[in-house]
């Protein structure tokens, strides 16, 4: 009888753990965005204004446009009015934890950033937690991670690709967690950080894509020459959640 109660009760502790192992999986959801199209519902276009400081154009919403074989490109246009055109591609949802990717070529140019990342801010009603993939495109060769708390950056890292992102699709990505962040090219671990929700961006934040033209920091991105159009490719955006 001992044995006959201790084996049902091994079977009960079996599929209690089955089922928390599959409230667990299912729990976990994908974000998947092919950027075949513009879907209004879950992506928004910057338009009409800048963000000003070091940004020297004006977000248009023509200047994100979907290209054949799935892509989006994301444009550097000629100036309307005093500043240049540029582009900003953004989700209407806040993602939290988990794993970003994307799959994208940056464009080439002196004084121009090309970008994955995520955001929210004041504008959000929420403190400014950010965490960036840049591309400089001074130098593509070289990928940039950093992110912000509570709008305190200067985490920057550089990283040697060994090839030139401008050249073809590469897929960057970073997994966001409340100790850690790491970001990965090509499935390959370049950079970690450590620390804690009070220390690592904790406030779920848009995703974002995007590239400008910068003045007034050239000891960052070189002097921008004016060159245009310019354009940045994106295959696909994906978030996995926790």
């Amino acid at each position: 009888m001992r044995k006959l109660k201790k084996f049902w009760f091994t079977c009960l502790v079996a599929v209690i753990s089955l089922t928390v192992l599959a409230t667990s999986v299912s729990a976990q959801w994908v974000f998947w965005e092919p950027l075949t199209y513009f879907n209004s519902s879950t992506w928004a276009k910057a338009d009409g204004y800048s963000n000003g400081s070091m940004f020297n154009c004006t977000w248009r919403a023509n200047n994100v446009s979907f290209v054949g074989n799935g892509q989006m490109r994301l444009a550097i246009t000629s100036p309307s009015y005093n500043k240049f055109d540029c582009a900003e591609y953004r989700s209407t949802g806040f993602y939290s934890y988990g794993y970003y990717e994307v799959k994208m070529k940056p464009a080439k140019n002196t004084g121009i950033v090309s970008s994955f990342f995520t955001y929210t801010g004041p504008s959000d009603g929420k403190p400014w937690d950010e965490i960036d993939i840049e591309f400089l495109g001074r130098n593509t060769t070289q990928v940039q991670f950093n992110y912000y708390k509570n709008g305190v950056g200067g985490h920057e890292k550089v990283i040697n690709l060994g090839f030139d992102a401008s050249a073809g699709y590469h897929t960057y990505a970073f997994d966001w967690q409340p100790n850690y962040i790491k970001w990965y090219v090509d499935g390959q671990l370049k950079h970690t950080v450590t620390g804690s929700p009070s220390t690592l961006p904790s406030h779920a934040g848009k995703i974002m894509a995007n590239i400008w033209n910068g003045t007034g920091v050239d000891g960052w991105l070189g002097a921008y020459n004016g060159a245009n159009p310019l354009y940045a490719y994106y295959d696909h955006i994906k978030y996995t959640s926790n």
